[in-house]
């Protein structure tokens, strides 16, 4: 790995790097430009994300091609009603000596697809719980450390709803992201149409490797906050909190709960790595408003009254962060 005279080049080559890495995934996939940056967001900010769209928008692609651009072990798990706990994480088996055995099960990468998470029963879901968390599994008693870099990208199905399990609260905060997923531009659709249907296969270039990618993720963690921009994501994440001092109308009137202490955290570090990304040193407000949505979006629960008149939670958070400024 290179060597930095101080963190301000650091800084300079990770900026240099993601254009390199974004350069990679473009030749295999087209558009999706916001959501490629809220993924490189997350996995420099060390965090997980679950992508919500609808089948067919190249969500596994991206995943599988920044992974391997990245360098980076790629698993995907399928999830279905008959998954098992030890499908993910893996189960003990009696060798030849009749001696226990571990068999490492596919939670064992650096970058898990969790492929429509919400179709598993609560007690698989909960497998992922702990991995996500604190980065190890225990079975039987023994706890097993994952490899760093570890990121879990889950994906759901907004339309089909009939056989899945909405994930619980507590899992739902583990992500740092929940990024829609929308359907490409009609140019953009030509251009994949194009891309897809002829002979032509893309070779990926590796531009990162495991060691960079936790020098970088720990770069994002030193890059200095003016205490104004930690004021106003700390404020943005408490005015999403119904029935307080400071709960505006907006929220008391359409929030049945708001964004808890994670939300503030992952609101500053994701300017960090923000901020770093657009080539800037330390973040301010706008990077901030930056990954607000993203991060905020799995973390309001809307009342009855919102789902009737139709207030999505993008507009709650929009409202909030208009009054967030002010």
């Amino acid at each position: 790995m290179k060597e930095y005279k101080d963190e301000v080049e650091a800084a300079d080559d990770f900026g240099v790097k993601v254009k390199a890495l974004k350069a990679e995934v473009n030749k295999v996939i087209v558009g999706q430009e916001d959501v490629l940056n809220a993924l490189l967001t997350s996995i420099f900010s060390n965090g997980h994300c679950l992508l919500v769209g609808v089948p067919g928008l190249a969500k596994t692609l991206l995943v599988s091609t920044i992974s391997e651009a990245l360098g980076l072990n790629f698993s995907r798990i399928q999830f279905t009603p008959d998954l098992m706990p030890s499908d993910i994480i893996g189960s003990e088996i009696l060798d030849e000596h009749r001696n226990f055995k571990f068999i490492k099960g596919p939670i064992f990468a650096n970058i898990i697809l969790a492929d429509e998470i919400n179709r598993t029963p609560p007690k698989t879901q909960s497998a992922l719980l702990e991995a996500m968390q604190e980065r190890v599994v225990t079975t039987a008693g023994h706890r097993y450390p994952l490899e760093a870099p570890f990121f879990v990208l889950a994906t759901q199905n907004p339309i089909e709803q009939e056989g899945t399990y909405p994930l619980p609260e507590a899992q739902l905060d583990r992500f740092m992201f929940n990024i829609w997923v929308d359907y490409p531009s009609f140019e953009e659709e030509v251009q994949i149409v194009k891309s897809t249907t002829g002979t032509h296969v893309a070779k990926l270039n590796k531009v990162m490797s495991s060691e960079e990618i936790l020098f970088f993720q720990s770069l994002v963690r030193q890059v200095p906050v003016p205490d104004g921009v930690v004021d106003f994501a700390v404020k943005l994440a408490n005015s999403t909190r119904p029935a307080k001092d400071y709960s505006p109308q907006i929220t008391n009137e359409f929030v049945n709960w708001g964004a808890g202490p994670r939300a503030s955290q992952y609101l500053v570090l994701g300017a960090k790595c923000h901020a770093l990304m657009m080539g800037r040193y330390t973040p301010d407000n706008e990077d901030v408003r930056a990954v607000a949505t993203n991060v905020l979006r799995h973390r309001i629960v809307r009342n009855y009254k919102a789902e009737a008149e139709g207030v999505s939670t993008e507009h709650i958070i929009n409202e909030l962060m208009k009054q967030a400024q002010a």
